[in-house]
């Protein structure tokens, strides 16, 4: 058993970085948002997938690289699985999306509004697939979605009552 030593720059640096002069348009050194986006909800998506629920879904534990097998490409790396667990509950991978929407909006308030609906429409597309490539037929993105919602209301109910 090793370690492999991640070669990039963490994504939370990245963002702050990049958040004041990100536009749509890709380069050697910036990434778009909308790209981003993507990437971060297909990495999600397949975590969740394999039945395996992160526990820490922060920026600080994605690593942007280059892709070694197509120069030019860039590739997100997540790491830290500490707090990892095998499950495949819809609740459970509703919280773990819920701690990334937080740690988003309180670590990077400049990224534009739309930047979770891109996370999570480009996680649905992933989860709505099969390991072919083919559609699951699961309704599990949905009810994951679904479950977001209940858990978003009552982390405002505990923000609000304590």
């Amino acid at each position: 058993l090793y370690m492999e030593y991640i070669d990039g720059q963490n994504l939370k640096s990245y963002l702050l970085d990049n958040a004041n002069n990100n536009n749509n348009n890709e380069n050697a050194s910036r990434i778009s948002f909308p790209t981003l986006a993507k990437m971060m909800g297909e990495i999600i998506g397949k975590v969740h997938n394999l039945g395996v629920i992160h526990g820490d879904l922060t920026t600080s534990n994605m690593i942007l690289r280059e892709n070694k097998a197509e120069s030019g490409s860039w590739e997100l790396v997540m790491i830290d699985f500490g707090l990892a667990k095998s499950s495949s509950s819809v609740e459970e991978q509703a919280v773990d999306l819920y701690v990334l929407e937080r740690a988003l909006e309180s670590t990077h308030p400049d990224l534009p509004d739309n930047f979770l609906d891109m996370v999570l429409e480009a996680y649905t597309a992933i989860t709505n697939q099969k390991s072919d490539g083919k559609s699951s037929g699961r309704a599990n993105q949905q009810s994951t979605l679904q479950r977001l919602e209940q858990v978003r209301q009552r982390g405002r109910k505990r923000e609000c009552f304590g």
